[in-house]
C-alpha cells in the first residue's frame, strides 16, 4: 500500500497487514487509525513499548525494582 492521498490506515490483527478505511476489518480486529502505512505497520512495536513502560511504572508504584 502506498501513502498516496489522505486517509486513515489501520493494522489488522487478524490478517497481519495494513488496511485502509475502504477495506478494514471490524474495529475489534484493528489498531488505529494511523496517519501513514509506516505508522500502522509499526503499531505492534509501539504497543509492546507502551506495555513495557506501563509495567515498569506499575512496579515503581508498587515499590518493586525492575
Amino acid at each position: 500500500m502506498s501513502d498516496s492521498g489522505r486517509g486513515s490506515y489501520y493494522w489488522c490483527l487478524r490478517h497481519h497487514r495494513v488496511e485502509t478505511e475502504a477495506d478494514k476489518c471490524p474495529a475489534k480486529f484493528v489498531l488505529g487509525p494511523y496517519p501513514s502505512t509506516a505508522d500502522a505497520q509499526s503499531a505492534l512495536e509501539r504497543v509492546q513499548e507502551r506495555n513495557e513502560a506501563w509495567e515498569a511504572e506499575d512496579a515503581r508504584w508498587a515499590g518493586e525494582d525492575r
